[in-house]
Parts: structure tokens; sequence; C-alpha cells
């Protein structure tokens, strides 16, 4: 089917800022949510942010005002981190919802953000 692939994470200290980028294994050019998911340590992954084919944008509470979703013509995703905090440290994931009946769409392996001094 599809593999989605992250990169850009790494070590950043508080304040700082990172871009991660999800990019498919091959063109998609239909898909219906793309995200991006995170998992701390001993916690439940969680929404960071969404956006749909329509363009309409979601983001968790906590990164609201600091964090940037996008996606570009061929539905490369992207997601700006600014003014990162401690807390935001987790292995980010991208999924993306195909209009395929799968439905728990397709998930990227994760890179890992650690924001620490």
């Amino acid at each position: 089917q599809v593999q989605l692939v992250e990169s850009g994470g790494g070590l950043v200290q508080p304040g700082g800022s990172l871009r991660l980028s999800c990019r498919a294994s091959r063109s998609i050019f239909t898909i219906a949510v793309m995200g991006w998911y995170r998992q701390a340590p001993g916690k439940e992954r969680e929404l960071v942010a969404t956006i749909t084919s329509g363009g309409r944008i979601n983001y968790a509470d906590s990164v609201k005002g600091r964090f940037t979703i996008s996606r570009d013509a061929a539905f490369t995703g992207f997601l700006q981190m600014n003014s990162l905090k401690p807390e935001d440290t987790a292995v980010y994931y991208c999924n993306a919802q195909l209009y395929d009946g799968n439905p728990t769409g397709y998930w990227g392996k994760g890179t890992l953000v650690t924001v620490s001094s």
C-alpha cells in the first residue's frame, strides 16, 4: 500500500524550533486526513494536529499557537514546531487516512523529538 517516513526529529533546547517532514513511499494525491501524533514515554499516543483534504486544520490545545501543520501539493506533510517545551518530548508519528476503507490509516515509524538543555 503506502509507507510514510518521518524525518526532522532531534535534540533541541527549550524554546527552540524543529520542522518535521512526512514523505510517502509513493505519490498520493487524494488523502482524506493527514495528521501528526506523538507518544511520550509511559503515555498514550495523542493527536497533535490534523489537516483535511479540504484544508480544515485542528490542533491539540497543548500545541495551539506554537505548532503549524501543513502539506504541499503532493501531500508531503510538515509540522513546524516553535517554542518547544520539555513536555513536547515524544516520538512523533505521521498518519494518512485515504479513501480506501482502512479505518486506521497508514503510519510512519516515528521520529524522536527531545526537548532538553
